[in-house]
């Protein structure tokens, strides 16, 4: 395949950005998205140019740090789809495709298509975690926890912290990010004796971080690569408002 690309170029921070045009040949429809971009690369280089920058680490969907907005959807509209598992033979040859960073105030852009997703971070540090001693393991089996509640702190737990849901909300939100967070620790026991603290640090930094709020739109389970439920932004109102009686 041929493909003609369309790639939002920027060399710094406090740069301004453009989209630039490139020709991709050769393409295998066998060819993972981001295998596609290294070829496009290499040509750049033999050039003398200066590569596209871009995230990556495991290519095989665990990490999240794919983040690329292709043809106007994060990690190119395919359901439960990272960049990395996206595949060439999803386009046609002579396709025209539009490759841009997240676009969220709380993301700001370092180079091309690499944004500062440290905001998200910033999120877990206030309070996405539970306080424990150090020391020995504890026995596995010294807790008792229902199967019902295991499954749905594992749903929870999926979230890979992308920022897909971010880049896709209208309002730069990241609820559902921040509530899968709280709702995986909220539903076991360990994390239930600080829960009221967790959920009001974790929403000031939220706040604090510059991200939008909430407004229903549903497009963040619609992009988001491991199919995270908006079920879990109604658990952490509901943790919110618990935490505001206590």
């Amino acid at each position: 395949m041929t493909l003609t690309l369309h790639v939002w170029r920027q060399a710094g921070p406090n740069e301004p950005g453009r989209l630039e045009q490139y020709e991709a040949k050769n393409v295998s429809p066998d060819q993972s998205f981001l295998e596609m971009l290294d070829e496009v690369n290499e040509e750049l280089i033999k050039a003398g140019k200066d590569p596209i920058a871009f995230d990556h680490d495991c290519r095989e969907g665990i990490c999240g740090m794919c983040s690329q907005v292709i043809n106007g959807v994060p990690h190119g509209g395919q359901e439960r789809t990272t960049v990395c598992q996206l595949h060439m033979r999803t386009f046609k040859n002579g396709d025209s495709i539009y490759i841009e960073p997240w676009r969220a105030v709380a993301f700001p852009v370092q180079k091309d298509l690499i944004v500062d997703r440290s905001n998200l971070e910033k999120i877990m540090q206030a309070g996405g975690y539970t306080s424990a001693h150090t020391g020995g393991v504890a026995d596995g089996n010294a807790i008792l926890i229902s199967k019902i509640a295991a499954d749905y702190a594992m749903d929870a737990a999926e979230c890979i912290g992308c920022g897909a849901c971010v880049a896709a909300c209208p309002n730069g939100s990241a609820m559902l990010y921040t509530s899968a967070k709280v709702a995986q620790l909220a539903a076991l026991p360990q994390g239930q004796v600080e829960a009221a603290a967790r959920v009001t640090a974790m929403a000031d930094a939220l706040t604090e971080a510059g991200f939008g709020n909430c407004s229903n739109h549903y497009e963040c389970q619609a992009a988001c690569p491991k199919g995270i439920s908006v079920k879990f932004i109604a658990r952490l109102n509901r943790e919110f408002q618990k935490a505001l009686f206590k």
